[in-house]
């Protein structure tokens, strides 16, 4: 016999929102909201996301955990909101139709690598690193040099790697050519106007109307179906006090270059 939540949560419309950069902490938080929607048999899931993105692997991992939701026969509707760039996009296009508002910020479609390299700030200083390795690129993108042109070849076909991937994904999830896609993901940014006209959305709107799309595709009635969140991000107090939102963010995107040197992102950074 069924758990009574199971029979109730059958008619649930599921809501999971992924704000900000696309990291550890977030990706746990939707990995865990994911399998609840799916243990509840939640036959429909909004998915709200408001991100530039985000490192690869996290990106993938919740866009691999979409699929094999929708594969449960949960219908994914993705909503677009400030921004939905980079990793927001390969997220998004996990789900089966897109909704976008008119100025939403999204595409730069790519891979972006980058170090620090701090060789005439550390030579003016003084400092100097004494470097012993087990191989030729064990230290590559270390702060105290620039690339040779052996290592920059490297991590060039590392980035080309990624980019194929996210190409490939995007052209599956959107129906599109791959060569289509390459012709606009060079990392420009579009709005979201731009991109129904591209094909990378279904639909202009707001979460409103991906939430009655929603409901629609998974046969409830949109007028009764209102969304159950599942995984709420942390709320931040900081944030309703005068001048705290932009040195939290001001932060944020510092403390972001500094953990994330070296490693391919998919995160619109402008």
């Amino acid at each position: 016999m069924p758990w009574p939540w199971r029979r109730k949560t059958r008619r649930t419309l599921a809501r999971i929102a992924i704000e900000g950069p696309i990291a550890g902490p977030t990706r746990s938080r939707v990995l865990k909201a994911l399998r609840q929607v799916e243990q509840r048999e939640c036959p429909a899931l909004l998915l709200r996301i408001d991100s530039p993105g985000g490192t690869v692997g996290d990106s993938q991992e919740i866009y691999s955990a979409l699929m094999r939701l929708r594969e449960k026969g949960c219908k994914v509707v993705a909503s677009f909101g400030n921004i939905s760039a980079s990793g927001g996009v390969y997220i998004g296009v996990a789900a089966e139709k897109i909704v976008s508002n008119p100025g939403t910020i999204t595409g730069s479609i790519g891979v972006i690598l980058r170090g620090n390299n701090l060789s005439k700030l550390l030579e003016r200083v003084g400092v100097s690193f004494e470097t012993v390795k087990s191989g030729l690129y064990k230290d590559i993108l270390s702060p105290d040099r620039a690339l040779s042109e052996g290592e920059r070849k490297l991590l060039q076909s590392l980035i080309d790697s990624s980019y194929h991937q996210f190409v490939e994904a995007v052209a599956t999830g959107r129906g599109l050519n791959q060569e289509t896609v390459r012709g606009f993901a060079d990392g420009r940014v579009f709005s979201g106007a731009q991109a129904l006209e591209l094909g990378l959305v279904d639909v202009l709107g707001d979460e409103e109307t991906a939430r009655r799309l929603a409901a629609e595709l998974a046969g409830l009635d949109p007028e009764k179906t209102r969304p159950t969140t599942f995984g709420s991000p942390p709320k931040r107090f900081g944030g309703v006090l005068p001048g705290r939102s932009q040195l939290r963010q001001l932060i944020e995107s510092f403390s972001l270059e500094l953990a994330w040197s070296g490693q391919p992102l998919w995160l619109y950074r402008p």
